[in-house]
C-alpha cells in the first residue's frame, strides 16, 4: 500500500479542514485532554471521545449531543458505562456536569448509564477511578473541540495522540503509540493522516503534533 499523505494543522478550524478531505485526524491536545485519553486507553478503556463543551463557539461546526449519542451507542453495544471527563480541574461533579448538558443529554438520549465524573488531569486520571472497559468522553474546551470539530465535518476516523509519559510509557513511547493507531487506522481507510495541535497558541501543542507528524512519516518509511 502507498504511503499516504501526512500533514500537520492547528486548531478546530484546521481539524475540520483536514475532516472534509478524508483524513484520519489525530487531536493533540498534551495539557491535558489527549494525555488523558491516552492514560485512559492504557488503563483499558474500551473507546475514547473528545467532545466540546457547553458554551463553545469555534468558527466550524460542533454538536457535543451527536458525540454524547455516539458514545452513548457504544457504552451499550458493549455492556458499559461512560466515564465523563470535564473542567474545571478543581471543582464538583455538579460543577462540571453543569458545563457539559450537551453531551450529557446526548447520552441521555443513547440510554447509556454515566459511571463517574472526572477532572481533566492528564496521566493521573486513572488513579481516579478504574476505566478498564469503560468508555471515556473528554469534554474540553481545547482538545474536546477541535476533536468534536473533526466529527462534525465528517472525519473518516478522529484519534488522539500525546508525547507527556503515562503510567505505562515514558519517553517515546506514547508518541510511538499515536503513531502506530494513526497508520493503523489510515491504512485501514486507504486514507491520508493530518495531526492537529489543539491550540495553534499552545507551544506544548505545536511542539507535540510536529514529533508525532515526524514520528508516523519515519514509522511508515522504517
Amino acid at each position: 500500500m502507498k504511503i499516504p499523505i501526512v500533514k500537520m494543522t492547528v486548531n478546530a478550524s484546521g481539524a475540520a479542514n483536514a475532516a472534509r478531505q478524508g483524513d484520519v485526524v489525530v487531536i493533540v491536545d498534551v495539557i491535558d485532554m489527549s494525555t488523558t485519553l491516552e492514560a485512559a486507553l492504557d488503563a483499558g478503556a474500551c473507546a475514547v471521545f473528545g467532545a466540546a463543551p457547553d458554551g463553545a463557539a469555534p468558527p466550524v461546526a460542533i454538536d457535543p449531543a451527536a458525540i454524547g449519542w455516539l458514545a452513548g451507542q457504544v457504552a451499550r453495544e458493549k455492556g458499559t458505562g461512560v466515564v465523563l471527563v470535564a473542567e474545571p480541574r478543581v471543582g464538583t461533579d455538579d460543577e462540571r456536569l453543569g458545563k457539559i448538558t450537551g453531551v450529557t443529554g446526548g447520552l441521555a438520549r443513547a440510554g447509556a448509564d454515566i459511571s463517574a465524573v472526572l477532572p481533566n488531569i492528564g496521566a493521573e486520571t486513572p488513579k481516579l477511578y478504574d476505566l478498564h472497559n469503560q468508555v471515556v468522553i473528554a469534554a474540553t474546551a481545547t482538545g474536546g473541540v477541535a476533536y468534536d470539530a473533526a466529527v462534525c465535518a465528517g472525519a473518516s476516523a478522529v484519534l488522539t495522540g500525546t508525547v507527556a509519559r503515562t503510567m505505562r510509557q515514558k519517553g517515546a513511547a506514547p508518541a510511538r503509540a499515536a503513531a502506530a493507531r494513526a497508520i493503523q487506522k489510515a491504512r485501514a481507510l486507504d486514507a491520508g493522516i493530518t495531526v492537529v495541535a489543539a491550540s495553534g497558541n499552545s507551544l506544548e501543542d505545536v511542539l507535540a503534533a510536529e514529533y508525532i507528524t515526524r514520528t508516523i512519516i519515519e514509522e511508515y518509511l522504517s
